[in-house]
């Protein structure tokens, strides 16, 4: 039995063969005789190898559709087939086929071959093909970000014309104050001037004077009180600290103000703080000594009524020109404003200079708004009216009092004009000329703009005048805030832990002896705390030599205040901790060091600190303690400013500082029960 299916399988095996190899036989003839009709009278002699492949592709196609004809006959064969042995199954083998050249593009061939079999056309008819597919567009570089503008470029946006233009001096620039014709000229001083100076043992004039203090007097058409058809160009100043701005603007005004025969108000200085009122005032009258001129000050250190005394002659309020005690006032903006809304009779028409120091500061600070109403008080308040007719003219009120001297710009507001004058249709400007000065002026194109500038001139203390690349790097260093410091002045900085400060400040004083000092903190409360270590570090060491400090700050009542800074000035006090309210402007002869205890954040507060000494040619030390977590930004505040290398990094070992832990640990106890209790 096992025998007989043997067999009959051979032979259903033979069978399937037979049929297998007849029907191809009739497949492929077939096929041949289509092709014959089809194929065109002369063949392209690159298309061989296309109709080689498609007779491979053929072939193949061939094969499954017998293996399909197969597969789709009854069910019973379906496992005959399955029993077929393998040598019936094996592929014929394909002859290799050259690759296509290269300019060819093989997607697009294979796109192209499957559209042609879509439609039922050879690669090699004559037919006229269909479009291929479009090939892929060409790629283009991706888009990229233009080069952005210099940091120089960038600062000079928006800024005045005039900055740009600034004249720039050079900082060791000095000339001496003759007597001979020649020098008043040059000048502008008169003798009684000079020989006032010389009495004061100031000999020679600094850079900033000897550019700003002739300008301001060598034109003699500009030498009156009042100049209401050519007015006088405003003045900028930005020059190191300690070169001497004061002097630059108090020589002028007392020069022109000498010649006035009438007490009016013609000078206005306007200060931040009122140790600068002080300092100021004391100025003015060592120079305008046995010239008659009248000074006053107005910092609400007093109370309202003694300074409105001490201001106004008379208070009453029918005097359309004002009254004044004084010639030239010293002031803070905010008591300023105080008797500009308060005090009748306070006039500021019939000012001739407006000086602003430390204008960056001030015009940084708003002060109820007061440089608008100063500058609003200083112009006449004109009303106009439209009448029937619609012309113009001037409203002037029923009660308006008999005129008191009224400013030459203030005419127009008397009662009772008469219209047909053509002197009062004639344009007229304000006389009072406004001066900046500032060690770090502002370059706020707004807060230029809101000062009403007339023509300005800049002068700028940098740099080397007469070449041009040197000129241009002068500006673009004062416009990108890189400022100059005294020749004179050695600058260092330690790095340290935050808790071994107070023992640096004990090495710089007791190790490398400084003295004469001015110690900055960052507070009130940080100046009172280190004063009290100080002192509790001095009772472990009695045998020093005794060394006195004093703490001064905005919570001390002005007379202390003013006490201290006394003793301070007469060396009572070897060294002076405070904020920073005296870091700007105070002028203290015999200061040699300055030391930021805290550092200062910013490099406008650090130009202001370390100006305290290296002053009028004087040599000065400046130090800065620099935690270990701040010494990255104070070294990139420096490299912005183009002042790294100039500060020099001083390096303390710990057996620098071993002879003073024990009496600073001990110190640091007492301090802690001293804030515990």
């Amino acid at each position: 039995m096992a025998l007989a299916s043997v067999v009959g399988s051979g032979a259903l095996q033979e069978a399937i063969a037979k049929t297998k190899t007849k029907a191809k036989k009739r497949y492929l003839k077939a096929k041949k005789d289509r092709r014959k009709k089809r194929k065109p009278a002369a063949v392209p002699s690159g298309s061989r190898t296309e109709d080689a492949t498609h007779d491979q592709d053929s072939e193949g196609e061939d094969e499954d559709d017998s293996a399909a004809e197969v597969t789709s006959s009854p069910a019973g064969s379906v496992h005959a087939v399955d029993a077929e042995p393998e040598s019936t199954h094996r592929p014929k083998k394909r002859r290799k086929l050259s690759p296509p050249a290269e300019d060819e593009n093989p997607e697009v061939k294979s796109t192209a071959s499957a559209e042609d079999d879509q439609i039922g056309l050879s690669p090699t008819t004559n037919v006229a093909r269909l479009p291929s597919a479009p090939v892929t567009l060409p790629s283009f570089p991706l888009p990229s970000h233009p080069d952005a503008p210099s940091k120089a470029t960038l600062a000079l946006q928006g800024l005045d014309k005039a900055i740009i233009e600034a004249e720039l001096i050079e900082p060791r620039r000095r000339m001496p104050i003759q007597s001979t014709d020649a020098g008043e000229a040059a000048l502008g001083l008169s003798e009684q001037t000079k020989k006032r100076l010389q009495e004061l043992g100031i000999t020679e004039l600094f850079a900033v004077q000897t550019a700003v203090v002739p300008f301001l007097l060598s034109n003699t058409k500009h030498r009156r009180l009042y100049l209401p058809y050519n007015p006088s160009q405003d003045v900028c100043v930005s020059a190191p600290t300690g070169s001497g701005k004061t002097l630059a603007y108090v020589l002028p005004i007392v020069e022109l103000l000498s010649s006035r025969a009438v007490t009016r108000l013609r000078a206005l200085v306007v200060l931040p703080t009122r140790d600068l009122v002080t300092q100021v005032r004391e100025t003015f009258e060592a120079v305008s000594k046995g010239r008659g001129l009248k000074i006053g000050t107005a910092t609400g250190q007093h109370s309202f009524a003694h300074e409105q005394a001490q201001l106004i002659a008379d208070r009453s309020p029918q005097l359309q020109g004002g009254s004044s005690r004084v010639d030239i006032l010293i002031c803070t903006p905010g008591r300023l404003i105080d008797h500009l809304t308060g005090t009748p009779n306070f006039s500021l028409q019939h000012l001739r200079f407006l000086v602003i120091d430390e204008a960056d500061r001030l015009l940084a600070q708003s002060f109820q708004d007061w440089l608008a109403q100063v500058l609003s008080a200083t112009r006449p308040q004109v009303i106009f009216s439209c009448g029937s007719d619609g012309a113009s003219s001037t409203l002037v009120h029923e009660d308006a009092p008999a005129p008191d001297g009224l400013a030459p710009t203030f005419l127009r507001l008397l009662r009772g004009i008469s219209h047909d004058r053509t002197d009062l249709d004639e344009t007229q400007e304000t006389s009072c000329q406004k001066l900046l000065f500032s060690a770090t002026l502002t370059r706020d194109p707004s807060k230029i703009a809101a000062l009403n500038l007339r023509d300005p001139r800049y002068f700028v203390v940098q740099g080397s005048p007469g070449d041009a690349a040197a000129e241009e790097d002068g500006v673009l260093d004062l416009v990108l805030e890189k400022y100059s410091m005294p020749d004179t002045l050695s600058e260092h900085m330690i790095v340290c832990e935050s808790a071994q400060k107070p023992l640096m400040l004990f090495h710089l004083v007791h190790t490398l002896g400084v003295k004469n000092a001015l110690v900055f903190t960052k507070s009130a409360e940080s100046t009172v705390r280190l004063v009290k270590l100080f002192e509790f570090f001095k009772e472990f060491r009695p045998t020093e030599a005794k060394i006195v400090l004093r703490a001064y700050s905005s919570d001390l009542a002005p007379s202390a205040r003013k006490d201290i800074l006394d003793k301070f000035k007469n060396q009572e006090i070897h060294i002076l901790v405070c904020s920073d309210l005296i870091s700007r402007g105070i002028d203290i002869s015999h200061v040699s060091h300055v030391v930021s205890y805290d550092a200062p954040v910013d490099m406008r507060k650090y130009v202001h600190r370390v100006g305290r000494t290296a002053r009028a040619g004087r040599d000065g030390d400046a130090w800065t303690l620099v935690e270990e977590q701040e010494a990255r930004y104070f070294k990139s505040m420096l490299k912005e400013a183009n002042h790294l290398n100039a500060v020099k990094r001083l390096r303390v070992s710990e057996l620098d500082l071993a002879p003073l832990i024990s009496s600073y640990e001990s110190a640091l106890t007492k301090l802690k029960e001293a804030y515990s209790r």
